[in-house]
């Protein structure tokens, strides 16, 4: 199989446009390979705590000291 009738099987199936699969890069994959792409145990967690993430960002650049309320009579 060419290249280019792999890229019209996939532009077939996926309901693509040629140039699109062209861009995108597929290829044959070896079948005895199997080292070809880490396991998705081995990855870091892909997501963000945005909470935590604000928390870091939003930190006082000058930590101040609280004043305490006095009521003034």
């Amino acid at each position: 199989m060419t290249q280019h009738e792999l890229n019209c099987a996939v532009a077939d199936v996926t309901g693509e446009t040629l140039c699109d699969v062209r861009r995108m890069g597929f290829s044959i994959a070896d079948p005895t390979d199997v080292n070809f792409d880490p396991e998705p145990d081995d990855l870091f967690p892909q997501a963000i705590d945005w909470d935590e993430y604000e928390l870091e960002r939003n930190s006082p650049l000058i930590h101040q000291r609280h004043r305490s309320l006095r009521s003034v009579a």
